[in-house]
Formats: C-alpha cells, sequence, structure tokens
C-alpha cells in the first residue's frame, strides 16, 4: 500500500470509496465501544478483592499504641508510610497517607496555595495578580482542569522522548509569575514516556524566579508496567535536595491502579518543612482519613518486592490488550504514513498524533460509529489542541475481544478523516 501522503488525486478518491464503505457497514452494526478513560478491567479488580478478607483475620487493629478505627495519626499509619516509601525510593518520615485519591491531594496542594499560600510564598496566590503554570503537552486533562478551576494563566511545553523540552522550561521559570508545572514522569499520560536521567537532573536542579514554585510530581505510574520487568525509577526528593531545592517538589501515588481505584490509598511525599506546614493546614479540615484501609493496604501489599509481583498479574491482563493496540497501528496506519504515536511499556494509554486538523474528525467519525474516545483536544489545556493532531486510546477497561473491534473501527475512521484533509 502507497503512502497517502504519496497518493494521486484519483487514488485517493479510490480509497476514499473503499474506506466510506467500510465505515458504512461498521455503523449498521450499531454498535458500543469505550476506550475513553483508563479504568481497571474487571478481570483486574477481581484480582485483588481478597483485600478484603485480611483484616478480618488480625487479631485486633492496634497499630502500636493507636487503634485505627478512631480518630488522630492525621499523616498515616507507619505500615503504610513504610510501604509507600518502600515504592517510591524515598523515606517514611517524606510520607503522608491520604484518602483513596491522589488527584483530590493534588487539588488540595494547590488550593491551600491560593488560599495560604505555599511554605516560602510572600502571599496567598489568590491575592496575586495573575498565576502562570507550565503544562507539558500532550498531558493529563484533569491536570489541566484544576489550573483552569483556579483561574491559571496555562502555558503548553511540547513533550519530546526524553521528557518536556526543558530549554522552553529554564527561560519560563525566569518569570516570577510562573508558579509551577505539572509531571506525570514515568510512562507520562498519555505518551507513556519516561523522563531520562538528563531531565530528572535539569528539573531537580531548577532555580525559578518564584521562591514558591511547586514542582508537582504525579507519580502515578511507577509501577506500572505491562511490557518487560520494573524499570527502577531516581526518587525526586533526593534529586531535589541534593540541588538545594528540597521544598521544591511534591510527589503524589496511588494504588488505583493496584487494588481498587474506588478504595485505594493515596499519599504525597515532601519535605519535612512541607510535611509540617502541610499537616498544619489539613489538621484543620479533617481529623484523620480512613486508617483501616490503610492497615489493609500495608498487609496486603506487604513491601515493594511483594508488590511488583502483583504487578506482574496487571502486566498479564493488560500486556495483551495493549499488544492489540499497537500491533494493529502498526498493520494498519504505519504504511500509509498518516500517524505516529509511542510504542509505551507500561502505564495505561497509547496517544495517537494524526495528520493535524483530523483529531476532531476522526473522534467525530469515531462516535457515529459507536465507539467512544476521550475528547480530541482533551490533552492540552482548555481542550484547545493547536495542531487538532492528539487523540488517547485507553484499552485497560474492555475485554481484549472488544480492544480488538474497537482498534478496526479507530482505524477506519483515522483512514476516512485523512483521506478527507488530504483530499482538500
Amino acid at each position: 500500500m502507497k503512502k497517502y501522503t504519496e497518493m494521486t488525486m484519483d487514488e485517493l478518491k479510490q480509497e476514499l470509496e473503499s474506506v466510506k464503505s467500510e465505515y458504512g457497514k461498521i455503523k449498521e452494526m450499531g454498535l458500543n465501544l469505550n476506550i475513553a478513560r483508563g479504568k481497571p478491567g474487571k478481570e483486574q479488580l477481581d484480582l485483588v478483592s481478597d483485600i478484603f478478607d485480611i483484616l478480618p483475620s488480625t487479631s485486633d487493629f492496634m497499630v502500636g499504641p493507636d487503634d485505627v478505627r478512631n480518630y488522630g495519626v492525621m499523616s498515616g499509619i507507619e505500615p503504610a508510610k513504610v510501604l509507600f516509601a518502600d515504592i517510591l525510593g524515598t523515606k517514611p518520615e517524606n510520607i503522608f497517607v491520604g484518602g483513596n485519591a491522589s488527584l483530590q491531594l493534588m487539588y488540595d496542594t494547590i488550593a491551600k496555595a491560593y488560599t495560604h499560600g505555599m511554605l516560602h510564598s510572600d502571599k496567598p496566590w489568590g491575592k496575586l495578580d495573575k498565576v502562570k503554570w507550565i503544562c507539558p503537552v500532550p498531558g493529563y486533562d484533569r491536570h489541566f482542569s484544576i489550573c483552569q478551576s483556579f483561574g491559571m494563566e496555562t502555558i503548553n511545553v511540547p513533550m519530546g522522548e526524553t521528557g518536556p523540552d526543558m530549554d522552553m522550561v529554564e527561560e519560563l521559570i525566569k518569570d516570577p509569575q510562573v508558579k509551577g508545572m505539572w509531571n506525570v514522569p514515568k510512562y507520562s499520560n498519555p505518551d507513556g514516556i519516561i523522563y531520562s536521567a538528563e531531565t530528572l537532573e535539569r528539573i531537580a536542579g531548577m532555580k525559578p524566579a518564584a521562591k514558591d514554585f511547586l514542582l508537582m510530581w504525579d507519580n502515578a505510574y511507577v509501577i506500572h508496567e505491562f511490557d518487560g520487568d520494573y524499570v527502577p525509577f531516581p526518587d525526586i526528593l533526593s534529586l531535589c535536595e541534593k540541588a538545594g531545592n528540597p521544598d521544591m517538589v511534591f510527589e503524589y501515588a496511588s494504588t488505583s491502579k493496584v487494588t481498587l481505584p474506588g478504595a485505594g490509598v493515596a499519599v504525597f511525599a515532601c519535605s519535612k518543612a512541607n510535611m509540617e506546614y502541610m499537616e498544619s493546614l489539613i489538621t484543620i479540615q479533617a481529623i484523620s482519613f480512613d486508617k483501616t484501609n490503610q492497615l489493609r493496604h500495608a498487609i496486603y501489599l506487604k513491601d515493594k518486592a511483594h508488590t511488583l509481583e502483583l504487578m506482574k498479574k496487571h502486566a498479564g491482563i493488560l500486556g495483551p490488550k495493549f499488544k492489540t493496540v499497537l500491533n494493529t497501528l502498526e498493520k494498519e496506519i504505519e504504511p500509509l504514513g498518516i500517524a505516529t504515536w509511542q510504542k509505551p511499556k507500561g502505564g495505561y494509554f497509547v496517544s495517537i498524533n494524526c495528520l493535524p486538523g483530523t483529531a476532531k474528525e476522526t473522534w467525530r467519525l469515531c462516535k457515529e460509529a459507536g465507539l467512544v474516545m476521550t475528547g480530541a483536544g482533551a490533552t492540552y489545556p482548555g481542550g484547545n489542541d493547536p495542531e487538532d493532531s492528539n487523540l488517547r486510546i485507553a484499552p485497560s477497561l474492555p475485554a481484549p475481544e472488544v480492544v480488538e473491534q474497537a482498534m478496526k473501527v479507530f482505524c477506519v475512521c483515522l483512514k476516512h478523516a485523512a483521506l478527507e484533509k488530504l483530499m482538500k
């Protein structure tokens, strides 16, 4: 098959007629498929449902002098801190254990910056004329929604194969109104990129003009390989401390895609000074988080090594689905020259860069054919993809046969949109 970009107008017209015919047959099938969100599938949830049997077998609910069923122990129980410190490669005293959602902890951190300021703020951010935020793109839509909810001015920084464009980042942080930066440093959402050692060193060594700059380190996929062995990843807290920036970073993680998304445990990790400051503020809004669930997870997951064994079982379920996505793209799309993509070995997404000006049309065609995807543009702040080219595929939730069917539909829609664009 010729690349579409090398076809004559007559060849494009003939190919479009063939693709339209195939698309029409798909629409007649009345499909109802969904690859929109990165949710664990039922088989993954069933894998860990025995977590609910853990606590009744224990003799009591005591952790040291504390009954986990009662109030208190704001920053979380010690066994949970030890577990997450092991997973993240930091120290237990750097860990704050919260409820089930890391997104809630991220939002709350920024909210406190607006209402009270951060540790080194001159005044609360809500009293500033403007707050700007660095957003590596394509990126996670919910990060961008937090920015939007606080009226931040977002600044797009393109992602490369080693992480965000650091030359651009280092120039932007000279502006004291630039107060922070989002990061998903391992298996980034949606590209699946792992930040390189050089990128990590440059980020940790940044010297922002804003002394209360927030490096938001969403390490959601730190142990989430689906192809190959676990890839060790440096501790950002240690790197920042070594570079003289101990208070710049807040790191986030959770068990949402390790155990149960609706009943997991989330944490943030930070310096001792930040921990004391945040605890002083959080103590006003809450008495404590769910320590029985923290204990349940500490007993069930045990330590990093045991948790990684569980993640291999997740990989056994996820891997074939991602293989289907990548193999289908390689077979159906790669020879045509109409899209590019990374080939991640972990995380929860595959990011597709279509011909500029075709993402929204591809998404529309998919929707009309019965395939629900994350909205075109969602991987950019405000839903505004300047090239109209990026789409995100999330194959984790559906059954393998559904993923296969969804990819066939997607490829037909992608071809359809590309051919129409080229013929214009």
